[in-house]
């Protein structure tokens, strides 16, 4: 069994992370500290923004997967919303950066 990390520990070591980078990121939802799942919304500043959260892939491997892209800011909200509506422990990241960047597909961010 692969050991895991809380969620409030990977938080913040993306949010470290993505700050190396020069990514401006912060909270909008502190979700369960051990154990809420994570949304991050990824906004471009020109009105579009993406969606994903971590799942399992068929293998129990962690992924990242989209729910909503590059679609209009609103929407992502509104999906970020119905998500929260059925999982009060959720965490929401959001991402702003001009040019869409997320580094949730570099290694150590599954």
């Amino acid at each position: 069994m692969t050991p895991r990390v809380t969620a409030e520990f990977w938080v913040q070591a993306y949010l470290a992370r993505l700050s190396i980078e020069g990514i401006f990121a912060h909270i909008v939802h502190r979700g369960d500290a051990t154990a809420g799942a994570i949304a991050v919304k990824v906004a471009d500043m020109r009105g579009q923004a993406s969606v994903f959260t971590r799942s399992y892939d068929t293998d129990g491997n962690r992924v990242w997967v989209t729910h909503v892209d590059a679609a209009p800011e609103r929407d992502a909200d509104d999906a970020i919303a119905r998500q929260r509506k059925f999982d009060r422990d959720l965490w929401v990241i959001e991402v702003e950066d001009p040019r869409g960047r997320h580094l949730l597909d570099q290694p150590g961010l599954d």
